[in-house]
């Protein structure tokens, strides 16, 4: 089946999302199927500059392998000392990110400004690949707006100066995250190059994992918001990819237990009382579940961590409980 032609070193990949992509969320994310993780995007200034929060983003554990370090900046010079003083590290692989769109990202001249200044990404790229022996992939967009669209020759460029993989988001900086992904232009960097291509964009359920597959060739499929709260959708699309059958989706007590379990990954990792770190992936994991906003509305207001535990328990057992009156309710029409 499709499984079998996603690149053996990235297959299905787990995106770098700024205040997600941590070791609990990565690690849940590697259980369910993702073949290579990314750290959320990291200042390659702070690395430089030895700031402590910065510093904490590199850190990973040995069962995260294979992983990607994300970095960005809009200096050559430092970004090879930074890549300098993450190679002790042993990542699998450096990433520049040259598409986030982000206002104070751009305005630094890094991230998805570079898709304005191709002769400085290339200089950045040849400067990181100089002071490493990890391979380097760059993630890109699509250009910095709908007349701009140069992923093509941007990738084209990446490709000579010796990257080992692109990936690429096709929407324009000007974009956002508005609109839809035009999964054409992944298509076009595919058939330009040489090197692995993952597809990055829209990718939501299994079936889109499907058709991004056959309407682009790509070697791999980067999945991003789609699996805050639901880790699941990994093991989804390999199994869609492998057989063509859908696995029936998760219930609410299942997805309240890996919600458990990623909350007190989170409370270990941090060693952090409170919960604030975790509101978007509750919010994530409980959406659509009966008596969720009540329940979220509480449990935002929580700061001790054992007792955010004990509420998130007694939301499952009401849920239980409710599911119960259900079934009995049903078979009692019957």
């Amino acid at each position: 089946m499709l499984f079998k032609r996603l690149h053996e070193r990235f297959g299905i990949v787990q995106a770098p999302l700024a205040g997600i992509s941590n070791i609990p969320f990565r690690l849940l994310c590697r259980e369910f199927g993702a073949r290579l993780l990314y750290t959320e995007m990291i200042s390659a200034d702070g690395i430089k500059q030895k700031n402590h929060r910065t510093l904490s983003y590199l850190k990973f554990i040995p069962e995260e392998h294979p992983i990607a370090i994300q970095i960005f900046g809009h200096d050559a010079r430092i970004m090879a000392e930074a890549v300098k003083m993450i190679t002790p590290l042993k990542p699998d692989y450096i990433d520049i990110n040259m598409g986030c769109p982000a206002r104070k990202v751009v305005k630094r001249g890094a991230g998805a400004a570079l898709l304005k200044n191709t002769k400085k990404a290339g200089e950045i790229v040849e400067a990181v690949i100089e002071s490493t022996p990890i391979p380097v992939t760059v993630k890109i967009r699509s250009g910095w707006d709908q007349d701009s669209q140069i992923a093509v020759e941007l990738s084209q460029l990446m490709e000579e100066k010796g990257v080992a993989a692109i990936i690429v988001h096709p929407r324009s900086q000007s974009q956002q995250f508005k609109g839809q992904s035009d999964w054409a232009i992944i298509r076009q960097v595919k058939a330009a190059l040489k090197i692995p291509v993952i597809g990055n964009g829209d990718i939501k359920t299994p079936e889109d994992a499907m058709r991004m597959l056959e309407t682009t060739n790509c070697d791999g499929i980067m999945i991003g918001r789609a699996a805050i709260g639901y880790p699941w959708i990994f093991k989804e699309i390999r199994q869609f990819l492998e057989t063509g059958v859908r696995l029936p989706p998760p219930t609410d007590h299942e997805r309240l237990d890996v919600c458990l379990r990623h909350f007190n990954l989170a409370v270990n990792e941090t060693r952090s009382s409170t919960v604030e770190s975790m509101r978007k992936q509750i919010g994530f994991y409980t959406r659509g579940m009966p008596q969720s906003t009540q329940f979220r509305a509480e449990f935002f207001t929580i700061r001790d961590a054992a007792k955010a535990e004990k509420r998130i328990r007694q939301y499952q057992e009401t849920i239980d409980a409710l599911g119960a009156g259900l079934a009995m309710a049903e078979s009692e029409a019957l």
